[in-house]
């Protein structure tokens, strides 16, 4: 984040919102789920949630057809996630590597896999 223009718009989308929270709450107790609930929780509310664009549907739709006949997997929401940042002509941030191999879309990966939160 710190590497960012200051004219970039960083967003967040419901799905990945969804991973964030879903990621945590299955934690133990203790204080590393302490930690990322309280650090999550000020990321959260300074990043808007944007809702996923009608186009992301199209998007969606080419990306699991070329998948599969490539015989490609990708879980549903990544499939969800890509489309919506292909839509949005975004750039993708995630620890994620199969982003990766998808035509068209901009990533940039992570190495920590705290970085975000």
């Amino acid at each position: 984040m710190a590497g960012l223009d200051p004219s970039d718009r960083v967003v967040i989308c419901p799905i990945i919102r969804g991973e964030v929270l879903f990621g945590i709450a299955r934690l133990p107790a203790g204080k590393r789920r302490i930690r990322l609930e309280e650090a999550s929780r000020r990321r959260l509310a300074v990043l808007p949630c944007e809702p996923i664009p009608e186009g992301a549907a199209d998007h969606y739709a080419a990306l699991k057809l070329v998948r599969q006949q490539r015989g490609l997997t990708l879980d549903e929401n990544d499939l969800w996630v890509a489309a919506t940042a292909l839509a949005l002509g975004a750039t993708l941030v995630s620890r994620d590597r199969d982003f990766e191999g998808i035509d068209g879309l901009k990533v940039v990966a992570l190495d920590e896999p705290d970085a975000l939160i």
